[in-house]
This record gives structure tokens, sequence and C-alpha cells, in this order.
């Protein structure tokens, strides 16, 4: 049933949006009922009540296996908007919690899986309840897993976390089977089954289909692979219906098509059938400061930078009890002013993430440096050295070892710091870069063309003033950012010039190693864009030959979706 399908189901969703502004709690529960109240709850969310939402939630949580879930679902949420420790305690807390819970509404005996109990003995064998718990379940694994991301930076840590979402998948496929042997098989909560199904496949199907095979063997997920198409049609399908898991669904594509499909998908694989969908969602709730925020970005990918900060501005104002979500519109609106070139706006929110985020304070160190490099000496009280030889300082671990791209911009800020001579832009430039923003401006050709005219005034100014020590780098460095502003001005002859220019400094390099396979996959997907599959295959296996570069696995992971995608194609 689509969002819009039911008359009746649509009228309920209506009139609760100016419901009890007091949620009553309920005295009893049951299947049925805690499936309303959970999704009540989640409406609540939508419409900026945090608290409602959670005080609502809260009391059967310990009783109720769909409580417990969207409980859990809630705190790790916040868990991951604050980074603060205490939160990510009660994060983890209420995950084991919610297991406990959904593991009591479980099959007694797992000897063997329900798919073959339902083979050898019929249906009856089993309760719908029964699989209701699996599925709820197999969402606490992955929010247990999110949680030990954040909270465990060992190695141990990550191998529990694969371990969870191995365990999760098979118990996602295991429901599948059940159903496919009662396809028949209708009650008032079987939607919720089917849809939560869908989710669960859904989202594993894309988060498989994005990662290399080696890394699945490292997370203990051996055996499974992802298709990707598939799942986003299940998510778009489970995201159209009318059950508890749909806007999760819904949300999980959001989340691909504004920032996973942008930062690590191929150019051609953009499903304008969101669009749809999203608008749906946003006219259900619009005032929802999610919606809201996903609506701004939407704009920014097509170029509309204006627009997206009035509604980033108006996120920011519709609520002050999360926060956090002011820092995401920080961020972006940040971003917004950087590609405008509006560098002292762009600084303000720079300082803002500096001062109230705990996501990572060394990158709002190094964008506030990089920002100051391009204003006025006098316009701002601060020394720029300092800042860029504080980042190191701030930067977080991980499994024991520094987040890439931190340890990237640390290595930049004491390069910039201790040397002289660099083109003042050259940083933001190389930052832009890392953070896939030419691929967020490709809508403004008016503002590809205006970075390359800047990029042009950098390399004039390196050819007249070239360091000794860093001007092959810094050349190569231009060069590559030069090419993919041609690339995406349809230029590709004196792009792939460029690029190929890069590709023969490989030797003189002393620093920046990343410049050459990364400029191998840019190559390769200007020739995608050509058509020539088999060129562009050869780029992209080149990359295989590099190791121990900045941001390796980052490009490891694209270069895997586009050799996948290049495969579907031919």
């Amino acid at each position: 049933m689509s969002l819009a399908g039911s008359k009746n189901g649509s009228d309920k969703e209506d009139k609760f949006e100016d419901a009890y502004e007091v949620i009553p709690v309920a005295t009893t529960m049951n299947l049925i009922s805690s499936l309303e109240e959970c999704t009540t709850g989640l409406y609540l969310f939508l419409n900026n009540r945090f608290s409602d939402a959670i005080n609502l939630i809260y009391p059967w949580s310990h009783n109720s296996m769909y409580h417990a879930l969207i409980y859990d679902i809630l705190m790790v949420v916040k868990a991951i908007l604050t980074f603060e420790p205490y939160d990510i305690q009660i994060g983890m807390t209420t995950t084991k919690n919610a297991l406990k819970t959904c593991n009591s509404f479980r099959r007694k005996s797992r000897m063997t899986s329900l798919a073959r109990i339902v083979t050898k003995q019929g249906i009856k064998a089993i309760q719908e309840e029964e699989l209701h718990a699996e599925i709820c379940y197999a969402e606490c694994l992955i929010l247990k897993s999110a949680v030990t991301f954040i909270q465990d930076d060992t190695l141990l840590g990550f191998l529990k976390s694969g371990i969870n979402v191995g365990l999760s998948y098979q118990i996602y496929k295991d429901c599948q089977q059940v159903l496919i042997q009662i396809p028949n098989y209708e009650s008032k909560a079987h939607k919720h089954l089917v849809g939560g199904i869908k989710f669960g496949l859904g989202a594993f199907n894309l988060m498989l289909s994005l990662v290399p095979p080696k890394t699945l063997k490292l997370l203990n997920i051996v055996g499974y692979f992802g298709d990707r198409e598939v799942g986003l049609a299940l998510l778009h399908e489970s995201a159209s219906e009318s059950h508890i898991n749909n806007i999760l669904s819904a949300f999980t594509l959001l989340f691909y098509y504004n920032y996973i499909y942008i930062a690590f998908g191929v150019e051609k694989g953009y499903n304008s059938a969101i669009d749809g969908l999203f608008l749906t969602y946003l006219e259900k709730f619009p005032n929802s400061v999610i919606l809201i925020f996903f609506h701004a970005r939407f704009r920014m990918l097509k170029g509309h930078f204006e627009f997206a900060q009035l509604k980033l501005r108006k996120c920011i104002f519709v609520q002050n009890e999360w926060k956090q979500i002011h820092h995401l519109c920080y961020w972006e609106l940040m971003w917004c002013h950087i590609f405008l070139q509006e560098w002292k706006e762009a600084y303000y929110y720079a300082s803002l993430l500096s001062q109230h985020s705990r996501w990572s304070k060394a990158i709002y160190m190094y964008s506030k440096a990089i920002l100051l490099a391009l204003l006025p000496s006098d316009s701002v009280n601060e020394d720029m050295n300092a800042l860029f030889l504080k980042v190191d300082s701030l930067r977080i671990k991980i499994f024991g070892t520094s987040v890439p791209i931190e340890k990237f911009v640390a290595e930049k800020g004491e390069r910039y710091a201790t040397t002289s001579g660099w083109f003042t832009a050259q940083p933001i430039l190389e930052f832009l870069y890392a953070w896939s923003g030419f691929r967020v401006m490709s809508k403004r050709l008016d503002l590809i063309s205006s970075w390359l005219s800047l990029i042009d005034k950098g390399e004039d100014m390196l050819k007249e003033n070239p360091s000794k020590e860093y001007g092959t780098d810094d050349i190569s460095l231009l060069h590559l950012l030069k090419g993919l502003c041609l690339k995406h001005l349809g230029k590709y002859s004196r792009a792939e010039h460029y690029f190929n220019h890069v590709i023969q400094k490989e030797k003189l390099l002393k620093y920046d190693h990343y410049l050459v396979p990364y400029t191998h996959y840019e190559l390769g997907i200007l020739y995608y864009l050509k058509r020539d599959y088999v060129s562009a295959i050869r780029s992209l296996d080149k990359i295989k030959n590099y190791k121990d570069y900045a941001m390796e696995a980052r490009l490891q992971f694209r270069a895997h979706i586009a050799l996948e995608q290049i495969a579907k194609e031919k």
C-alpha cells in the first residue's frame, strides 16, 4: 500500500498532525497496539516533538519488541548526533536492553532456521509474533554495530560489528524464505513484517554492493554479495508502503542519494524517482526538521545554493531541542558559501562548528584556517598558522588509528603552517576535492568556470615562483583539478591532457602520492562518460597498483563501484 494509496489510512495519518497535545500512555499492549503506538511515536519525531516521542515509547520499551526497537533507534540517532560519551553509553545500554527484550519474543529453540521449520512442519509450527521478533532483533543488531563502531576503537570492536552485521543479514534472509513459503498469509500486522524484510534486505543489498570483497572478508561477511539495483528497488518499495519501517527506508534512500552516491557513485546513476518519494513525505510532514534539511541538500545538488541556504536557516529556526541538527546545517551552510566563494560567511559557520560540534574538531579547525588564508589579514583576529598547527592535536582515533581525512588535513596543516609561497586558494581547492565539492557543484557550470579561473591564477603564480620542495606536487594538484573542471564542462580532450600530465609526473612527486591513483580514477570516469569502457577499465584497474597513499580506502570503494557499473553497462 503506497503512502497515498489508502484513503482510510491516509485520513488517519493526516488527523494525527492535529492530534493530542499530550499523548496518553497505554495501559495494555499487544502486537497491533504496539505497532500503532510506535507509529505515533515516529510521527511525533517527524513533527520535531523529540521528547514527546521518547516519553511515549520508553514506558513499554522493556515489554514490547517494537517499543524496544523504536526507543533504541531514537537513542542511537541521538548518540550519533551528539557524539557525547554519555549519550553513546546510553545508546549502547539501550541497544543491549532492546536485544534482550526482542529476544524474549523469539522462538526458544534456535537449533534450526525458521524457514526449515516451516518447510518440515508447516506454517502453524511458528507464530506470527516470532517472525516480528526476528525482524526487530535483526534491526537491533545493526544498531548495536553502529554504536560499537563509534564506542570501541579497537580491531576487536570492528570485528564484533562485523559479526553482528552478518548475523542480522542471515536473519533477514531466513525470514524472507519463510514469507516465500506463505505468500497468501495475511493479518493486520503482516504488512509491517513484509515492509521490515524489504527494508532489511534492501539496506543490506545496498550496503554490501558498495563494499569491495576484501573489506567484506575483514567484516566476517563471507559469501554475501549485494546488488545495488535490487537494494534500491526494495528500499523504494518499502518507503512507498504503509508500515512501521517505511520512514527508515525513506531516510536510508535520502542519505544514499544525498551523500553516499555523491561521494562514491558514478555520474550517471541517479534515479529521479527519489524526488517524487521525498516530496510525498515532505507534503505529509512539512515542518519536519530532518526533511527540511534533506530538502536543502537536494537543492544544493541541483545547484540552487541560495535557496538551500534559506531552507537550512529554516531548519535551524524550527526547533531547538536537538541542537546537534543545527550543526548539520552549519556544515552545509559553510559549503554553500564556499561554493559561491563567499569566504567570510563560510568562515563564520566553520567557527560555529569549531565551538559547538564534537564530530571532528580537527576538520573544523582546518576549515577555519584555509578560509582565513583567503580573507584580508586584518578582517579576523586569529592567527592562521596557529590554527593550522593545532589541527594535529584535535584528531580522534577509531580502531586505534586516525581517521584518514583527519590525518590528511593534519599533515596539510603542518605543511601550510611551516612553508611559504603556496597559492592562498590551494588548501581550499584540495579540501573541496576531498569532500566531492566539484561533484556537488556540477549542475552549476558558471561556478565550475569560476573555480577554473581561480585554478588558472594559481597555476600562473606557481609557474612564476616555483617551489623546489613542493613545486611538482602543487602544480600536479592544480592540473588534476583543472582536468576535473574541464571534464564537468564537457571539454573531455583538454581534461584528458591535464590528467595525463599528472600521471607523467608520478616519479617526481615527493609528498602527495595520492594524486596519481586519484587521477587514474578521474581519467577512468572520463572514459566511462565517453562510453570507452575498455580504456575506463584499464585506468581504473591501475589503481590496484598503488598502496599507502592518503584517502586510499575511499578510492578503493569508488573504483569498485565504478568497475561494477561498467560491467553492467558493457
